[in-house]
């Protein structure tokens, strides 16, 4: 058997979809749900958890936490089908470009991860509204439904900064990321609010590559690199509509080294910190 964290594996999208797992995952739930004559509003208040939220699990678009599942399966008969149900649901897949799953799955077991990124803020620090304002400038348009699965699922994605507080994630942001403006100014602040609130804990470090530092080695586009537990890098590069794993090992070194150059560059942690500050004091 193949193991499912081997990336030389040739099966990676053989396996079912995840977005279908949760689909039918929140159709059981809905189904025990009416089976036992509760509506969603009277189910909410019975697991804890708000209507919305009950709602967003059985419509497909929301991964359930352990809490959720273990009081929905007590109010609904303790049958054990939810919880058997839920092993086979994929964390943070759901919604994902097929181009990305790959690097995503990589992600998990990472025991570190490395982001540069000139054109957004990158996706495990981005606020809600900024992720809701990228995917709603997305061409061709998505529904409203494709647009709070992806939604979900970056915001479920960011869990990983707390959820793995041993891991280092190290963060290179062009300072001009910061400047673009979207939204109104609450919107512009509670971004910059977030990326501070997420860039406090040890294990993250966020530099950002001033204005006036001039050109430097990484101009080729964003990167992402991490490494695995038993010593394997990844690099990870992204364009219009696709995405490339990297896995050779020469390429994946002079891509790290490429980074390593620019973090000597960029902005020290704290200074980057009061860069972003005085961004936020100047809207």
């Amino acid at each position: 058997m193949t193991d499912s964290n081997d990336v030389t594996a040739c099966d990676w999208e053989r396996e079912p979809n995840p977005s279908d797992s949760l689909r039918t995952f929140g159709a059981v739930v809905q189904a025990l749900r009416e089976h036992a004559g509760f509506s969603r509003a009277e189910f909410a208040a019975l697991v804890r958890f708000s209507k919305h939220t009950v709602e967003s699990v059985e419509l497909g678009r929301r991964m359930p936490d352990e809490s959720f599942v273990k009081r929905a399966e007590e109010v609904l008969g303790n049958t054990g089908a939810l919880r058997k149900a839920a092993r086979h649901l994929t964390r943070g897949e759901a919604g994902l470009a097929a181009w990305f799953r790959r690097w995503a799955r990589l992600e998990k077991v990472a025991v570190s991860l490395c982001t540069y990124e000139c054109r957004l803020v990158p996706g495990l620090l981005q606020s809600e509204g900024y992720a809701r304002a990228v995917f709603e400038g997305t061409i061709p348009v998505i529904t409203d439904d494709e647009l709070e699965a992806l939604l979900a699922v970056r915001m479920e994605r960011q869990r990983m900064l707390y959820e793995r507080p041993t891991v280092p994630f190290s963060f290179i942001v062009e300072e001009h990321v910061f400047r673009r403006r979207f939204g109104n100014v609450e919107q512009m602040r509670a971004m910059l609010d977030h990326v501070l609130e997420h860039s406090t804990p040890r294990n993250v470090t966020l530099q950002i590559v001033p204005l006036e530092a001039g050109l430097h080695a990484c101009l080729d586009g964003p990167v992402r690199l991490l490494e695995t537990r038993e010593g394997r890098r990844f690099a990870y590069s992204e364009g219009q509509q696709n995405g490339r794993l990297i896995t050779d090992v020469k390429e994946v070194s002079l891509l790290q080294q490429r980074y390593d150059t620019l973090r000597s560059q960029a902005l020290n942690p704290q200074d980057s910190r009061g860069l972003l500050e005085r961004l936020r004091g100047e809207l």
